[in-house]
């Protein structure tokens, strides 16, 4: 996101988290001496980069008080240790899943960051708009944390949400809501995402609680 306006608006639907892309080559990318809008604390603020140097990322998430740091690109297992050791921030790793993925790429990165983030391997980085099979989430065979992101939309949510509640060993911790509920690039269809909120999410919640 960007948008100051549009920002305030999917803000006052209080998600729990909140990203901004700082990779210039992202049709998303926050733009150059960008000012961050008012945020409320509860709102977890995530950068995102892609193969950005060290340097970059401790003075953009200095200058922003980012919460999150989402790594998008081929950043080494090595490199995300020495990152969390100078910035002390917890780190999200993701990953394209697609022909050849297998979950043991990941197991490098188990020491040295606190969630991996999978979304459809496509022709950007993310913000594809396409869904992957989700039925490969029975495979993932560790306890740490999962964001899944990739295509999600009104009309695939509650199969989703369906399928994690028959397989509640599955550690998802986030859902991503990006380009399904887009106007245009980095501005949130605030209607959608309140219907998304008020239909699905919270219903779903409910449940949860309940059983």
């Amino acid at each position: 996101m960007r948008d100051a306006t549009n920002i305030s608006a999917v803000a006052s639907l209080s998600p729990h988290f909140m990203g901004f892309i700082f990779y210039e080559n992202s049709k998303r990318f926050v733009g150059q001496n960008w000012q961050m809008p008012y945020l409320s604390r509860q709102i977890q603020k995530v950068g995102v980069f892609v193969n950005e140097t060290s340097e970059n990322i401790a003075s953009i998430a200095q200058k922003y008080a980012l919460d999150y740091l989402q790594l998008h690109g081929e950043e080494s297992p090595e490199f995300c240790e020495r990152l969390k050791q100078k910035l002390h921030l917890p780190i999200v790793k993701a990953f394209g899943v697609g022909q050849g993925f297998e979950f043991s790429n990941l197991e490098p990165y188990l020491p040295c960051v606190d969630a991996f983030l999978l979304d459809t391997q496509g022709k950007e980085r993310g913000g594809n708009g396409i869904a992957f099979d989700w039925q490969i989430l029975q495979s993932y065979p560790y306890s740490k944390p999962l964001w899944i992101s990739g295509g999600i939309s009104l009309e695939n949510s509650l199969v989703l949400f369906e399928f994690l509640q028959q397989k509640p060993q599955i550690p998802v911790q986030v859902i991503d809501l990006n380009s399904r509920f887009e106007i245009e690039p980095a501005l949130k269809d605030v209607e959608k995402l309140k219907t998304w909120k008020t239909a699905i999410f919270e219903p779903f919640c409910q449940t949860i609680n309940e059983t």
